[in-house]
């Protein structure tokens, strides 16, 4: 990831921090003083400020040139997929006793071909099926009791590959919020986007969604 890529990332998952930059309410230093420790625990190596800064600016000059394309969706040729029962895997390279994450791959592999799997600079991240068989993976990894985040839901976004993957986020994040819908978390994969939400929300952020499609 870029550092605007990850600068957008970190804004779209703090509403507090998202709903104040879209009424032009933030101090950009400030803020970029706040997030570059976390940005730089993503990337894995330090970054500028002003660098940061830049980013920040950027990020929040698109949301004027988003009013100006309100019209018409960002989801327009989206397509969507919805799986519950999901659980958020997560563990520290310092946890996983030497694990080599190849084996747990393919013992993954071995049980279901419905996960993703993304790595950060210091951890491991599944997201899964609430499986007895996948927990039993991570048998031989300590604090085993503090990696499993249940109760959870996923939703698939494919989208044309011209479409800026961070400003797909910020606007599902957006139309989620205005219908009292929150985000626990949002990942990239290659060709989609995945976010996570609480199981019991859904269900009506998949319908949301979809309406938000079909008028585009």
């Amino acid at each position: 990831m870029s550092i605007p890529e990850v600068v957008r990332e970190i804004i779209t998952r703090n509403r507090s921090i998202y709903d104040c930059m879209k009424m032009d309410l933030i101090n950009y230093t400030a803020l970029a003083v706040k997030i570059q420790p976390e940005i730089e625990r993503i990337l894995g190596n330090s970054v500028n400020l002003n660098t940061v800064v830049v980013a920040i600016k950027r990020y929040a000059d698109s949301f004027e040139i988003k009013e100006d394309v309100k019209d018409e969706s960002i989801l327009k040729n989206a397509r969507l997929a919805l799986t519950d029962g999901i659980m958020d895997i997560k563990f520290s390279i310092k946890d996983s006793n030497g694990m080599d994450p190849r084996v747990i791959l393919d013992k993954f592999s071995k049980i279901t071909n419905n996960y993703e799997f993304f790595r950060v600079s210091d951890s491991f991240r599944f997201l899964a099926e609430d499986m007895d068989d996948i927990r039993q993976i991570f048998n031989n990894i300590s604090n085993r009791d503090d990696m499993f985040s249940t109760g959870l839901a996923k939703i698939r976004i494919s989208i044309p590959d011209s479409q800026n993957q961070s400003d797909v986020v910020s606007y599902v994040a957006e139309v989620l919020h205005a219908n009292g819908i929150e985000l626990v978390n949002a990942f990239f994969s290659q060709d989609s986007i995945i976010i996570i939400l609480n199981e019991r929300n859904a269900s009506r952020a998949y319908d949301v969604l979809h309406s938000d499609i079909m008028r585009a």
